[in-house]
């Protein structure tokens, strides 16, 4: 149909991409064409489609919707992704926008705010949150290295020191050292208190 948005659906939930899919399919001007489970079948299913508007979960298994969003812009750069998160970390709103996103938002958000955020979207504008806006720029940028997030992530994951060195091809006195700045960065006491920080906050 003629004027239609079409949408796709990335969520590991299936019940919440039904309860989506049914709302959005409300709105005469809004189509869901296909729904995603993971990182990986959102971005084949972009190429496949060619969707005008992704939403994206940011937590999935596998990849997350970072870089998720990444593979789907990559595999259909006309796309528009949306973020819709449960996790409002003001982290994730810089992330987001860094990796393509043209916006982030809530999934709390009413109906008829979320199908007008896809509106603004589909129509080349960046919809955030207000609350996660305003606490991105207090926030500010993260002030953790890319090895610092991969080492601290692997941690939070439970990682041993040993573990995360043979991971990331480092030495564990390597890896202590880079813990020891990311302890620093987010003025905690131990690597545990640090990936909880940068978790609360978006960075990892």
């Amino acid at each position: 149909m003629s004027g239609q948005i079409r949408l796709l659906l990335a969520d590991d939930q299936a019940l919440v991409r039904g309860a989506m899919s049914a709302l959005l399919d409300l709105e005469d001007d809004l189509t869901v064409v296909a729904e995603a489970a993971t990182g990986e079948e959102a971005s084949q299913r972009a190429w496949e489609l060619r969707p005008d508007v992704c939403l994206m979960d940011i937590q999935m298994p596998g990849i997350d919707g970072i870089t998720a969003t990444r593979l789907v812009l990559e595999a259909s750069p006309n796309t528009r992704v949306l973020i819709v998160t449960t996790f409002a970390r003001p982290g994730y709103v810089r992330e987001a926008l860094d990796a393509g996103a043209s916006g982030l938002l809530a999934k709390d958000v009413p109906a008829a705010q979320l199908a007008h955020a896809v509106r603004r979207v589909h129509d080349g504008l960046r919809v955030v949150d207000p609350a996660l806006a305003e606490a991105s720029l207090f926030e500010g940028a993260s002030p953790l290295s890319e090895r610092e997030q991969e080492v601290l992530r692997l941690s939070d994951g439970g990682s041993t020191i040993a573990q995360i060195a043979a991971e990331v091809y480092l030495s564990a006195g390597t890896v202590r050292n880079i813990l020891s700045s990311a302890i620093g960065k987010t003025g905690t006491q131990n690597r545990a208190q640090a990936a909880r920080v940068a978790r609360d906050k978006g960075w990892i």
